[in-house]
């Protein structure tokens, strides 16, 4: 009787390891806290332990697994299996995406965001120099054009702009360096300090950073059709993560993407819908600037700026002029269907 009970103890032990191993938990890096700019991710990972029976799990830490200028270097040596990050904060790393933060561009919508994002994400030198971070990229972050929050009187004239200290990242702030303006890229967590304590002058955000980091509170004024283009910023995993998945998890991550893109889009258009009424309850002037400025800035920053940028990726081995050509198809196609 005791070498029955001692089997079948070593039975229920053996069972109850393989269940534990069976499951896949997943930890995922984003920062700052829950927001529109993650709900996407926080849908992912519902999406997929749905799919699974709870076998397939994701663990969304905001900041305790990484500093957001880090989530790339965690993802090459499989600190963590899942992170986000913007090309802004090292664009030597990935330079491939930066032709989606070239200034005016003339994405209008989020929907036609996600298509030229998944375009170039698709492109086998995305691909490349990703894999070289041992990153996949999964999905984007999708965010409306940027505009800024100020101090003071409202910078409607270009002139304003000369000597104006802007937190800008990326092609947004070779954008305002063009223009005279001083772009320094504090990342987002730390723009309300910037701001509060005179490091700028001016925040460029999407409209839910302003809200989730503070900014909003900190001004006097909002641009509101400036749109000179915005980050982008990927959600990547790591490859031999991805790869040890079993088919039934991969293919439970891979369908949920687009789910989670959706009620992305949903969430945001309800932010946006909201907007006039955030900056009408915190005394915010809303600024419309004249469209001769605005073509104005274009001018001085677009052309030179993109024809840059493709010379400067065209002398690292990259195909720049196909990379923008691809953005610029793609949009076009995006706008004939929308």
């Amino acid at each position: 009787m005791n070498k029955y009970l001692s089997g079948a103890a070593v039975a229920a032990i053996s069972f109850a390891f393989v269940s534990e191993a069976a499951a896949t938990e997943w930890n995922v890096s984003v920062w700052g806290k829950r927001r529109a700019f993650t709900e996407h991710v926080e849908k992912l990972a519902e999406l997929v332990s749905e799919k699974t029976n709870g076998e397939f799990t994701m663990n969304i830490s905001y900041g305790g697994l990484s500093k957001n200028r880090e989530n790339l270097d965690g993802i090459s040596i499989g600190a963590f299996e899942m992170a986000q990050f913007c090309a802004g904060y090292h664009r030597d790393k990935n330079r491939v995406i930066t032709v989606l933060e070239l200034p005016f561009l003339g994405v209008e919508n989020l929907e036609q965001e996600v298509a030229v994002s998944s375009a170039v994400y698709a492109h086998p030198a995305a691909t490349e120099e990703m894999a070289q971070w041992n990153a996949k990229l999964l999905m984007t972050s999708p965010m409306p054009q940027y505009n800024i929050v100020g101090t003071g009187e409202p910078r409607d004239e270009l002139a304003e702009f000369d000597g104006m200290r802007v937190r800008a990242t990326g092609g947004l702030g070779e954008a305002f360096k063009a223009v005279g303006g001083v772009p320094t890229s504090v990342t987002a967590t730390e723009a309300y300090q910037a701001m509060e304590g005179g490091v700028v002058d001016t925040v460029a955000f999407a409209q839910h950073a302003h809200l989730s980091f503070g900014t909003i509170n900190q001004a006097d004024w909002w641009t509101a059709n400036l749109n000179p283009g915005t980050v982008n910023c990927p959600v990547v995993v790591n490859i031999d993560a991805y790869e040890s998945l079993s088919d039934a998890e991969r293919e439970a991550l891979d369908s949920s993407v687009s789910e989670a893109l959706d009620h992305y889009l949903a969430n945001y258009g309800e932010l946006l819908k909201r907007w006039d009424t955030v900056l009408e309850e915190k005394g915010v002037q809303k600024v419309d600037i004249a469209p001769e400025v605005i073509e104005e800035f274009r001018t001085k920053a677009a052309d030179p700026i993109r024809d840059q940028w493709i010379k400067d990726m065209e002398a690292q081995g990259l195909p720049g002029q196909e990379l923008y050509d691809l953005v610029v198809t793609t949009l076009e196609e995006a706008k004939g269907g929308s």
